[in-house]
């Protein structure tokens, strides 16, 4: 049973503790954090429940990744004496799969799971109406029936997310563009796709549609791509994508498109020259912008960055003492997990005693193409950038046995070390199953631990975690 609101019965509407702003990962962590609290919490969402990553990002691209994969692998099959054939695909059979998935997730984890916890969920879109100085903040929640319900709480956490962000091209307002929200819900396999922007999004999406049977082409405007990864582990993922038939035009923009019959013209600009390339559907990939519209953030008096972005001190506070935000809306790193633990965060420094922060230092992250790239920690590049010394070790996926077995032999594996100590700053890897072996590097870079450490550690024969240790037992590059 939910407790009694917090503030004095003068108050008309209804008064919570706390009220979230969205239904994603950070809003559904502290929401159940102020509950375990014993906090009253009220959630407000205008879209689906579950926020992005559940409904249009990480899990269905997931999901059509793995079928993607299978789909792919009985077409190309790798073992001798091991025949296999993939028939016609049915794309439309496939989403239908993926939406029932995700309902099904949706329906346990964002409707029943929050009635359990007795927080209220209000369906609409939420706007800041006022601020009550030292008593709370007041939201008004706009339904789709026009009816407008106001209530309010002692904080407010802003978890709206973000959305994908579209950049100005001419021509663009006259075409059926995709973006990563709507891609995934084609009932056909487009005969080829221009996918602008090389980086995870644009990636995952380039090898799904190109083993779904289209064909592709990547435009990124930095000189490669996955650019703000190690050039090496990102131009070993190229070669391998490039292999399956993606193709790709890396220090190029789009720089216009327009409508030819049932295809779509676009010209690509390089500093060497510039063409035309026609496909039957565009796809921008060009990352995510957070989503504050309609919040009305000026009634409450919060600043925005010059991203767009919610300005949030260490704490996740906003210049309003009694509004925070977490997750993608902030400007910080959009991952679900990072989310997760701002939700939690929030809740913990807004009713608890002593104020927190979150370490990003050691955060990884994946890229889920096949074979994968993983990251943790410095570059050395990064690490060249900060002053600081550095040693790089090397491997490639074919000294892994399990990697040869397995007949993934693409990739490399790079562990980035001081001088002297030893100490580990940063994994970057191509290869199967990397996100496995970067987890791994994660512990072994918040624990502290060093090149000498990972080479005395018992690793078990015949996992790619192996590649960790034998990178290690490497001399460092001259």
């Amino acid at each position: 049973m939910m407790n009694a609101p917090s503030v004095s019965e003068r108050i008309d509407e209804q008064v919570y503790d706390l009220i979230t702003i969205g239904s994603g990962s950070a809003a559904r962590a502290a929401a159940n954090e102020a509950r375990r609290l014993g906090r009253s919490v009220a959630m407000i969402e205008r879209g689906l429940p579950g926020g992005t990553c559940l409904n249009v990002g990480c899990v269905p691209s997931k999901s059509l990744l793995a079928a993607a994969a299978t789909f792919h692998a009985a077409g190309h099959p790798s073992f001798a004496g091991v025949e296999t054939s993939a028939n016609l695909l049915d794309l439309t059979s496939l989403t239908q799969q993926k939406d029932a998935f995700l309902s099904l997730l949706r329906e346990r984890d964002h409707v029943e799971a929050p009635f359990r916890a007795g927080i209220k969920v209000y369906r609409g879109q939420a706007s800041f109406a006022s601020d009550q100085g030292e008593h709370y903040v007041s939201v008004q929640v706009k339904s789709q029936d026009e009816s407008v319900q106001s209530i309010g709480a002692r904080h407010v956490l802003i978890a709206s997310g973000a959305a994908p962000f579209v950049p100005a091209i001419p021509g663009l307002e006259t075409v059926d563009y995709l973006t990563s929200s709507t891609s995934m819900s084609l009932e056909k396999v487009p005969e080829s796709m221009l996918i602008l922007g090389g980086n995870a999004i644009g990636l995952e999406q380039a090898q799904l549609f190109s083993r779904l049977g289209s064909r592709v082409t990547v435009v990124e405007i930095a000189d490669r791509i996955a650019p703000l990864e190690d050039p090496a582990v990102s131009a070993s993922l190229q070669i391998a994508l490039a292999a399956e038939g993606v193709t790709f035009h890396t220090g190029t923009t789009l720089s216009r498109v327009k409508r030819i019959g049932g295809s779509i013209q676009g010209r690509l600009d390089s500093r060497k020259n510039q063409t035309e390339i026609v496909a039957e559907r565009l796809l921008i990939a060009t990352g995510r912008r957070p989503a504050t519209d309609g919040l009305n953030l000026k009634a409450v008096d919060v600043e925005v960055g010059d991203r767009g972005h919610i300005s949030v001190d260490e704490h996740l506070r906003t210049n309003n003492p009694r509004v925070w935000a977490a997750g993608d809306v902030t400007g910080l790193p959009q991952f679900v997990y990072v989310a997760s633990a701002q939700g939690t965060l929030m809740v913990n420094n807004a009713f608890g005693e002593r104020p927190e922060t979150l370490d990003y230092r050691a955060l990884p992250r994946v890229i889920f193409t096949s074979p994968q790239l993983a990251s943790v920690g410095l570059t050395p590049s990064q690490a060249a950038a900060q002053g600081i010394a550095h040693e790089v070790r090397e491997a490639p996926m074919g000294m892994v046995v399990r990697a040869i077995i397995n007949h993934h032999t693409e990739g490399l594996i790079r562990l980035v070390s001081e001088p002297g100590s030893g100490k580990v700053l940063g994994v970057h890897m191509t290869g199967d199953s990397a996100g496995e072996v970067i987890a791994a590097a994660t512990y072994a870079i918040s624990a502290g631990l060093s090149v000498e450490d990972i080479k005395n550690t018992w690793s078990p024969f015949l996992t790619m975690t192996e590649a960790l240790k034998i990178a290690a037992k490497q001399s460092p590059l001259a």
